[in-house]
């Protein structure tokens, strides 16, 4: 599994966002309505995290407590569907950033298509202010964090660490697999993050999940998602400033600026 297709689907499986997941049946109802009436295209991750398919949803039956969605082009892909206990599916509507998942997976035929039918999802992320939007590190520009690392004897250790992503809410760091100090809850104070172009931020970071990821490159590591602790408003200010810039200066390059 690689760290950019992990990213995709950590939210629903990140504290920082438990306040932003919807439970309430007559909410998530009407946002799985919107979907079918857009057929908004849907990305949908299996279980291994590594592979997806788009989709579209197609209905909404039994009182709405079941959803049919199509089926892939690809057999294989449907075989490993109809196998899975749990899909992430992610998707966009008028920029605003939704994320369910789905189980209880059965092929059926609908109005003479392959599909699938699912139970309702029993919650839903949906994120609509840009603060809480995850920003991936550019890799033109590194953004690291240096964390002191208590030691029985003599000062802290400074363990400099590569941000992946980062928003007003939190970051995940790559954590060299051989470090055995990470583990969740465990809290961090006095971290160091230089942001380029506006300086550095002093943090505390709480750590929520963590994982054994491969890199590109194939060297292991430890992806460390974490939270803020009692972030003060200045650093807050901060990075927002900074991710408006990146995704600025992104939006400029692409256009041919």
């Amino acid at each position: 599994m690689t760290i950019e297709n992990h990213n995709r689907v950590e939210l629903l499986r990140s504290d920082d966002f438990a306040q932003y997941l919807l439970h309430e049946p007559r909410q998530i109802k009407q946002i799985l309505r919107a979907l079918v009436d857009n057929r908004a295209l849907i990305t949908t991750y299996l279980p291994s995290g590594n592979q997806s398919f788009l989709t579209a949803m197609l209905a909404l039956i039994d009182d709405e407590e079941r959803l049919v969605f199509d089926a892939s082009k690809e057999g294989a892909v449907n075989r490993r569907v109809a196998e899975a206990e749990e899909l992430i599916c992610a998707t966009q509507v008028d920029g605003i950033k939704i994320q369910f998942p789905l189980d209880d997976i059965q092929e059926v035929t609908f109005e003479g298509r392959d599909a699938f039918l699912a139970a309702r999802p029993d919650r839903l992320l949906r994120l609509q202010r840009r603060e809480f939007y995850r920003l991936v590190a550019p890799i033109t520009h590194a953004l690291n964090c240096v964390i002191p690392l208590a030691q029985k004897d003599g000062p802290p250790r400074r363990l400099e660490v590569r941000v992946l992503d980062i928003s007003g809410g939190g970051l995940a760091i790559a954590v060299p697999a051989d470090e055995d100090v990470f583990s969740p809850g465990r809290e961090f104070g006095d971290c160091r993050i230089t942001l380029p172009d506006f300086g550095a931020i002093t943090v505390r970071i709480k750590v929520r999940n963590l994982f054994r990821v491969t890199n590109r490159n194939g060297v292991e590591v430890l992806r460390a998602g974490c939270q803020f602790v009692d972030l003060p408003a200045s650093a807050n200010n901060l990075i927002q400033r900074y991710i408006f810039k990146v995704e600025r200066d992104r939006s400029a390059r692409e256009r041919g600026m």
